[in-house]
């Protein structure tokens, strides 16, 4: 019998957490998992993946804005129009948030039910102000065995 060696990912399955994955495997599994709603994820893929997003659309934005964003102001004084720089960054932005909402959702749905927590909680992200701490909450919660009821 073999023991897996680090940073591979394919010693646990994908219908299994990944309980200490690496950056690279929490977003390989994010990307093979895409819209799969079921099964469970571990802290470390989700909030490896979560830190990639954040990454991703703040160099994007940041872009947007540093390329011709709003609120240049031109000699005269008055206010132009964005740039063509600014554009492009927000139509890539634009194209990154649709690619990537079903997977967000599932991987989140899939943190859900690692802490035995039902994958409809996600809508408590809807309670104005306060869902989203909770969720929040929720996500950081360890995991729990019984959760293992939502593995395919």
């Amino acid at each position: 019998m073999t023991t897996p060696q680090p940073g591979y990912s394919n010693a646990v399955p994908l219908s299994q957490p990944l309980y200490g994955a690496s950056l690279g495997d929490a977003v390989r599994r994010f990307f093979k998992k895409y819209a799969t709603f079921t099964g469970r994820a571990s802290r470390s893929e989700y909030w490896w993946w979560y830190l990639v997003s954040f990454i991703v659309t703040g160099v994007l934005q940041g872009l947007a804005l540093a390329t011709g964003g709003v609120g240049a102001l031109a000699e005269d004084g008055t206010a132009q129009a964005p740039g063509a720089g600014y554009w492009i960054f927000t139509i890539l932005l634009l194209i990154w948030g649709l690619a990537t909402i079903v997977p967000s959702l599932a991987v989140l749905v899939r943190r859900l039910h690692d802490g035995n927590y039902s994958g409809f909680f996600v809508f408590i992200g809807l309670i104005p102000f306060v869902g989203g701490i909770i969720l929040l909450v929720l996500t950081i919660l360890p995991s729990k065995p019984e959760g293992a009821r939502f593995d395919a």
